[in-house]
């Protein structure tokens, strides 16, 4: 009788300190698995379900040989392209990047890649297009519409359709003519830099979709200047997604409203490519984009 009773006592004991040791190795577990998962590097998945950190690349004008600061020769944009087949990355279109965080798409694949280039200089169809054919991989181009079949340093609507066909290309804005929104707010007074915002995003989004028959939701800031009045206007248009030239990988964790972008130059390569491609190291935003800023300030607003 009396072993029965203990038997009895010690058996909801017995139990209970099973459930509480199993639910400790269940947290343990996944202690474990999130502590793995932050020592993964870029462009590797962690926890079951997250997504890889994704570089976008961005270009504007590839070239023979280097005549600024904004453009890339030839054979270096090209020694990008093969390093990127050579070494297992995957260069996907960035509609499939903005549609992941839009919930509308499955997560990037890890080593996943964007490129994307500004301006649609003349250049992108003269030197670039051969090599985008070459490695058939996707490109969006980022357009201001007035300078489009206007501008000598710019591609016209007949070559931009003629990309369209090579069904490598997209098309995205740009905003109409390429201002600079900080010096515009200084200059003009609130409701007239409220109707001139509305201008620049609109007029691009329409005579883009207009002239070549895409959907147009995705804009790149010029200069890469933007605040938070600047993104809810581009949300009213319609835009569902804006990119910056913050120098690093697009996160899971990041706005779809401010994406970052890696604005490339001719240095960047060899070494410093495949830097750029692990992770950019910090402090190095503020000179490139300066950089940026000196050598766009004469763009032409036609």
């Amino acid at each position: 009788m009396f072993h029965k009773m203990m038997n009895q006592t010690i058996s909801p004991l017995n139990r209970r300190l099973s459930m509480l040791f199993n639910l400790s190795a269940i947290v343990l577990t996944l202690l474990a698995s999130v502590a793995w998962a932050g020592a993964q590097p870029p462009g590797q998945i962690g926890v079951a379900g997250t997504a890889p950190d994704v570089p976008i690349l961005l270009y504007h004008r590839v070239a023979p040989v280097v005549t600024d600061s904004m453009t890339m020769t030839t054979a270096v944009f090209e020694s990008h392209l093969k390093y990127l087949r050579d070494n297992g990355y995957k260069v996907i279109p960035l509609r499939r990047l903005v549609d992941y965080y839009l919930k509308k798409g499955p997560a990037p694949a890890p080593k996943s890649v964007v490129i994307v280039e500004d301006d649609a200089h003349i250049s992108v169809y003269r030197n670039m297009l051969p090599l985008i054919k070459k490695y058939n991989v996707p490109v969006t181009i980022f357009v201001y519409p007035s300078a489009i079949s206007n501008a000598d340093y710019a591609m016209t609507w007949d070559q931009l359709r003629e990309l369209k066909k090579t069904g490598l290309f997209d098309f995205q804005s740009h905003t109409f003519w390429h201002p600079n929104f900080k010096q515009d707010k200084k200059r003009l007074k609130p409701v007239e830099f409220d109707k001139f915002v509305d201008t620049q995003l609109k007029k691009s989004k329409q005579k883009i979709e207009k002239e070549l028959g895409v959907n147009v939701d995705l804009l790149a800031w010029p200069f890469g200047i933007h605040d938070d009045y600047l993104i809810r206007k581009a949300a009213n248009i319609g835009y569902r997604s804006t990119f910056t030239i913050v120098r690093r990988h697009a996160g899971p964790g990041d706005d779809p409203m401010k994406l970052p972008r890696y604005l490339l130059a001719n240095s960047d390569q060899g070494k410093a490519f495949a830097t750029i491609l692990a992770g950019s190291k910090p402090g190095k935003d503020l000179a490139r984009t300066a950089s940026v800023k000196r050598e766009n300030t004469n763009v032409r607003r036609q």
